[in-house]
């Protein structure tokens, strides 16, 4: 089976056929729905969608790690990084 990825036009073109919008209108829905999801993660550090899951922020302290291919030490800096748990309902759709 061959992976189908779903780009930014293919929802908005879900929207339009769904509410008989035009794709442009539809386009700026999903660039406003991005963008508002975004915002929501970077200032409250927690977005929760009902269905979906939740995105969170969380903090990576610094590390030291190791170049796989020569095995040479180098340090990894601390960074915060995006996290998604599914919503129960979206894990018993997919299994």
């Amino acid at each position: 089976m061959e992976k189908e990825n779903i780009k930014k036009i293919d929802l908005a073109s879900d929207i339009s056929k769904g509410t008989g919008l035009s794709l442009t209108d539809s386009s700026e829905i999903v660039d406003l729905f991005f963008n508002i999801l975004s915002d929501g993660i970077a200032s409250a550090k927690e977005v929760k969608i009902m269905g979906l899951g939740t995105f969170t922020v969380k903090h990576k302290n610094e590390r030291i790690g190791r170049n796989p291919k020569t095995g040479k030490e180098a340090v990894i800096e601390a960074r915060n990084v995006i996290s998604f748990r599914p919503a129960k309902n979206l894990k018993t759709t997919l299994n």
